[in-house]
């Protein structure tokens, strides 16, 4: 572990601490780790710096709305390779939420995010990426012979 030394004036020492505690940190640097963790994430995305993530879309729907329940699964089926697993769960008659667990090329994954977030009847729709690395020559072989990819989330 590096140490470094930040200095504060005392009104946003003691907003941060607020903010920490609500948020549960046992102290400063896992939170201080936190925020960097995120402000680097934004950042590899925004410069393009992250070719591969997993990523979480979640999005709500009116399953009434005509045939969206069919372009939806549609979209996921063209792209099986993106899709490793959705879940869906009834809001109440009318609405329903899915969560779409997807893995691939950032890009890939931003378009197809996109693409179902575009369809008719489609509202609140939210992607959160996490940019990882493949595991250079990490390719694990099972002893049956089937094999994966390791993918690291980036720190």
């Amino acid at each position: 572990m590096e140490r470094f030394t930040i200095s504060l004036d005392e009104d946003l020492a003691r907003e941060f601490d607020r903010l920490i505690a609500a948020r549960g940190y046992s102290n400063r640097s896992e939170a201080v780790r936190d925020i960097l963790r995120s402000q680097l994430e934004q950042y590899r995305q925004k410069t393009e710096q992250a070719p591969h993530c997993v990523a979480n879309l979640s999005y709500v729907y009116n399953h009434h709305e005509r045939e969206l329940a069919e372009r939806l699964t549609g979209l996921q089926h063209d792209h099986h390779d993106l899709c490793i697993s959705t879940m869906h769960a009834h809001l109440d008659h009318e609405n329903c939420i899915e969560s779409v667990i997807l893995r691939g090329q950032t890009s890939d994954v931003r378009r197809f995010a996109e693409a179902m977030v575009a369809e008719r009847g489609v509202r609140h729709g939210s992607l959160n990426l996490v940019t990882v690395d493949l595991q250079a020559g990490a390719r694990y072989r099972h002893p049956s012979g089937r094999g994966h990819t390791h993918l690291k989330p980036r720190s």
